[in-house]
């Protein structure tokens, strides 16, 4: 399922977390499960990975992680202030030390001059601690491409969080 570059940064990762005891979630929305996929193809990750949440609607983000209703209809799902949200509400509703959230316009349709395909909000966060913002624009690379991204970025700011625990 991985490339071997995602495969060897999700290796990491894991052998990183169980290194110091920590475990980790993920909160996705464009990359729909992508990013729990590249973790738990890995033999062994059940002891690192807590849990993730598949998050595609405003509802599922609502219901599953608390994300209000007016912080979507006031910045949009695709925006820093929800997938802040998100990282949090990940953090709130699991045993993970730390949370990885991402959301995002895939495409290849649904951009905007606002929001165009390709752009992506990441947030990761740490069990008392803060949270972590980026913002990727990716430009016009195919939906796949976008989401195969998406998930090394996930992945490369999950791996500096726990390096930094």
């Amino acid at each position: 399922m991985s490339d071997n570059a995602t495969y060897a940064t999700a290796i990491n990762l894991l052998d990183a977390a169980r290194a110091k005891g920590l475990r980790l979630a993920a909160a996705e929305s464009c990359t729909g499960g992508l990013i729990a996929a590249s973790l738990t193809e890995i033999a062994g990750a059940s002891d690192v990975f807590e849990r993730g949440f598949v998050t595609y609607s405003n509802e599922a983000k609502r219901d599953m992680l608390g994300v209000p209703r007016p912080l979507i209809e006031r910045h949009g799902a695709v925006s820093a202030e929800v997938v802040h949200a998100m990282a949090q509400g990940a953090i709130d509703r699991s045993l993970a030390d730390i949370a990885i959230a991402v959301t995002g316009v895939a495409g290849p349709g649904g951009g905007s001059a606002e929001k165009p395909v390709g752009l992506v909000h990441f947030a990761c966060a740490r069990r008392g601690g803060g949270v972590d913002h980026v913002e990727r624009r990716f430009g016009p690379l195919s939906r796949a491409e976008i989401r195969a991204a998406s998930v090394a970025q996930a992945l490369d700011m999950m791996r500096k969080a726990v390096a930094a625990a």
